[in-house]
């Protein structure tokens, strides 16, 4: 980690919602989420803070040796926005605790504040991350 990566980062991320986007394409195989109405999904709005986040935070890390990883997220959708709507992320790094990040999040469509809350990362050395999980992996059952 650099001597950069501080509490304070604030970040923006826009990007236009298409079909792939959507809850039918969440899980194309259930047939649940094919009759729902064809809006922004909120696991792609989860991958978007994410994606936002990491943009954010890349430029203060050794990448791609150092990368972050997920750990936690408190999100409330709050508007549905359909699709060939833009979106933005905006995100804030608010602690760096070691290797723990917490950031505060917000997202909107342009008419709507469609989303808020709150996500933790944690930076990892990515060869040690990738062979922790080759050697799961190697212990699952076939």
């Amino acid at each position: 980690m650099k001597s950069s990566l501080k509490a304070g980062i604030e970040h923006s991320f826009t990007m236009r919602v298409s079909a792939s986007k959507t809850v039918a394409a969440l899980y194309p195989e259930s047939p649940e989420f094919q009759l729902m109405p064809e809006v922004f999904a909120t696991g792609f709005l989860v991958g978007f803070f994410e994606w936002a986040c990491i943009q954010a935070i890349n430029p203060h890390l050794d990448w791609p040796e150092e990368q972050t990883v997920g750990t936690q997220i408190n999100m409330s959708h709050l508007a549905a926005t359909p699709p060939g709507m833009d979106v933005t992320a905006r995100v804030k790094l608010t602690e760096v605790d070691g290797r723990r990040l917490s950031f505060e999040l917000e997202a909107s469509d342009g008419i709507d504040v469609i989303a808020r809350g709150a996500h933790e990362r944690f930076v990892v050395n990515r060869a040690k991350f990738v062979e922790r999980t080759r050697q799961k992996a190697e212990k699952t059952p076939l």
